[in-house]
């Protein structure tokens, strides 16, 4: 006799539509992680997070350190780093963007763990015991940072949305690699849109960070 797809399983099979669901979401972003573009977390704290995430059916509390300090933040399986960032932290941070809600624009890039990532697509269950840091954990308006100050200095900006997306790609880029060129912080920041065009800027604003950053001020 046929079972329509949404009737439960037989007593004892042990596998729902919910943990099977949830269990292919971590092995295709188990998948996805080891492709250096998405910059996902160390492979330790990867592990632990689909350990729990396998464990997640309903609201949970996920810890992590964002911005320097250690927070536990409420969140359910659907949450996203975005979410939590802008309507769950204390204050709020929402100098994170919300442009596409699907990894298109960048305006949401954050670092985890020192990689740039898509807030927007990066779920709570994979931050346990990560590195989150936003735009507001770089500098601070009495104290910008090398990167931040150059693009006030060279005009880098015209609404400013996409801003801190790109401040958060080019301080990843420039953490790596201070002495980037061109084509390099072009590369570094090809996952973002700046709509107002003012790419020229960007990039003058990253080479002058990067040659500061050389001379020893980070």
């Amino acid at each position: 006799m046929s079972r329509s797809p949404d009737s439960k399983p037989p007593r004892g099979a042990g596998v729902t539509r919910r943990t099977f669901l949830v269990g292919a979401g971590v092995a295709a972003g188990g998948a996805l992680g080891a492709a250096p573009a998405t910059g996902l977390a160390s492979t330790r704290a990867k592990q632990a997070a689909e350990d729990d995430l396998l464990r997640l059916d309903g609201p949970f509390v996920v810890s992590f350190r964002l911005n320097g300090k250690e927070v536990r933040l409420p969140a359910e399986p659907r949450t996203t780093l975005l979410s939590l960032l802008r309507h769950a932290a204390d204050p709020p941070l929402t100098g994170t963007k919300e442009g596409c809600d699907r990894g298109s624009c960048g305006a949401c890039t954050v670092l985890l763990d020192g990689q740039p990532v898509y807030a927007c697509l990066t779920l709570a269950g994979n931050l346990f015991g990560c590195e989150v840091t936003t735009v507001e954990g770089l500098g601070t308006p009495e104290e910008l940072s090398t990167v931040q100050e150059a693009f006030w200095k060279h005009d880098a900006l015209m609404c400013g949305f996409c801003t801190p997306g790109f401040v958060v790609a080019v301080t990843a880029c420039l953490n790596e690699n201070p002495a980037a060129g061109a084509e390099e912080i072009r590369s570094a920041c090809a996952g973002n849109i700046c709509r107002c065009g003012t790419y020229p800027q960007i990039v003058a604003a990253a080479l002058a960070a990067g040659a500061r950053m050389q001379e020893g001020r980070r």
